[in-house]
């Protein structure tokens, strides 16, 4: 891989609870503690053990992430902030908060990165 963009966004995904107990054991296959973060810019999140967050939760935030990106406000999808939303997994077992957080850097598109 050679990454050759820094992206306008960087996303944090931090793990904020459970919905049916105090563990994940037997309801999250990914194992998810609390206080847990995954990071990313544009690929999938992951940890600080290399681990990647749930595909099915991707799916969920994957929208938001490109609303964001495209200069969307997360509280025009049920955000409490402009770039801060929680969920609830797929499975409703795990509780998530993803924020947003604006680099300095230059939009992909508007900054014509992917034209030759």
């Amino acid at each position: 891989m050679k990454k050759w963009y820094d992206e306008e966004f960087e996303f944090e995904i931090e793990v904020t609870g459970f919905l049916r107990s105090d563990h994940t054991e037997h309801y999250c296959r990914n194992g998810e503690e609390i206080g847990d973060k995954y990071t990313c810019t544009y690929g999938c999140p992951v940890n600080n053990q290399g681990y990647g967050i749930c595909s099915k939760m991707m799916q969920i935030l994957f929208a938001d992430m490109q609303a964001v990106r495209s200069g969307g406000d997360l509280m025009n999808v049920g955000g409490s902030e402009k770039y801060i939303k929680d969920y609830v997994c797929p499975d409703g077992c795990v509780c998530f908060k993803m924020t947003a957080n604006k680099t300095d850097n230059v939009n992909f598109y508007k900054g014509n990165f992917f034209q030759q």
